[in-house]
């Protein structure tokens, strides 16, 4: 039967090691994430003839009384399809829709709490989907929502969503 080191035991545990550091070089090239950004345009049209969010919930504001603008809306729940386009114009390429709910969560500050997917039906991310779940301070030039997973290419995404007047995500899958 043939020997697989013939040398010292020293030089074949060197050998070995090298060999299983290099396996493993090639493995950990593999587990990199890869990282996309992505830039969108979300369209929420909350009234009219073509509304994509309607409110759920309450059917009027709680609080009549109070002189807080901010305290009346809170509980306010709205369930959206809203489109996902490729720039500002809501006639341009639509590459997808953004599905959920979102709610006024806050007494205090104009502030929402959102689950939403943003499910792709056009190019290079058509069939795939990403899930942010998290606080949207509406008042805030950007907002910062985590990106909590998604499907097709981006499946076990993570990443943030800057939300501004467009959004654009920075994914690791």
């Amino acid at each position: 039967m043939a020997s697989f080191c013939t040398s010292p035991p020293s030089q074949c545990l060197a050998l070995v090691l090298l060999l299983a550091i290099l396996m493993s070089l090639n493995t950990l090239e593999a587990l990199k994430p890869k990282l996309s950004n992505l830039q969108f345009y979300m369209h929420d049209i909350t009234g009219g003839p073509n509304a994509t969010a309607g409110q759920v919930a309450p059917s009027q504001p709680l609080n009549f009384s109070g002189t807080n603008p901010i305290a009346a809306l809170f509980g306010s729940t709205y369930v959206i399809d809203d489109p996902l386009t490729a720039t500002p114009d809501p006639k341009s390429t639509l590459l997808g829709r953004a599905q959920g709910i979102y709610a006024m969560s806050s007494l205090r500050e104009f502030s929402l709490l959102m689950t939403l997917t943003y499910a792709f039906i056009s190019g290079p991310y058509k069939d795939s989907s990403i899930s942010v779940v998290g606080r949207n301070m509406v008042t805030r030039d950007v907002r910062e929502l985590p990106i909590v997973g998604g499907t097709g290419i981006f499946r076990l995404a993570r990443g943030y969503c800057l939300g501004d007047a467009d959004c654009r995500l920075e994914l690791r899958y």
